[in-house]
């Protein structure tokens, strides 16, 4: 009796990493070694309710304690990856779906399994194949919270990021510069904190940023 009572301890161990994950608000390393050992207890019990489940009659109570264990230790592995890959998602979402921004971070990268790491690249993949069939027409990267009140937005250059593809061509980022250039082509990287979002103070200053944009994608230098 004391070995059936200690069955569902490891899954309550996973639920309980779930909770702790949701109220700091943060992703905890992947529990390898939980998840395994809660793996083989499932395997440990399938193989003692297996004669049992052979019985003739009506199922014997120690059968019916076992099954309700493996079902309780599926559901808690189940709610435990789903918590993990809904907030993994929710991070892809805030970066603005900059994948190469989430995996270049080692401090996330370490909190992640293998299989994490590929549900990420297949999820930016599906994603962006989405994407591809109306970007002409909406963004869907694009803040919601916060919907854009302009096409284009003047921003300043944080940190390079090297050069872009916008609509109106390629453009070299580097730091210190100011560009007015469509939201839609850049909103990923105010998103990472490349790009700031400036408001023109007046008429003159927006019209000279997008004189310097202009001008470089002409191959005419800075005015």
């Amino acid at each position: 009796m004391s070995e059936v009572r200690q069955y569902g301890e490891l899954a309550t161990q996973l639920v309980m990493e779930s909770r702790r994950s949701t109220q700091t608000d943060t992703l905890l390393k992947y529990n390898d070694a939980l998840v395994r050992s809660l793996i083989r207890e499932q395997r440990d019990l399938e193989k003692v309710a297996e004669p049992l489940a052979l019985l003739d009659g009506p199922p014997a109570p120690a059968l019916i304690v076992i099954e309700t264990a493996i079902t309780r230790n599926k559901r808690c592995l189940l709610a435990y990856h789903t918590h993990r890959t809904d907030r993994l998602r929710d991070m892809y979402w805030t970066v603005g779906g900059a994948l190469p921004h989430i995996l270049s971070n080692q401090d996330i990268r370490g909190r992640l399994s293998p299989h994490e790491v590929d549900f990420l690249r297949e999820y930016h993949a599906s994603i962006m194949n989405f994407r591809a069939d109306f970007a002409d027409e909406l963004d869907i990267m694009a803040s919601i919270t916060q919907p854009p009140k302009a096409l284009h937005v003047l921003v300043r250059v944080v940190r390079d990021c090297g050069e872009i593809q916008t609509e109106l061509g390629s453009i070299n980022f580097k730091k210190g510069e100011r560009y007015m250039v469509r939201r839609a082509d850049i909103e990923h990287l105010i998103v990472q904190g490349y790009l700031e979002e400036e408001i023109a103070r007046d008429a003159t200053s927006t019209s000279a940023a997008s004189l310097k944009t202009f001008g470089f994608l002409a191959n005419l230098g800075a005015p």
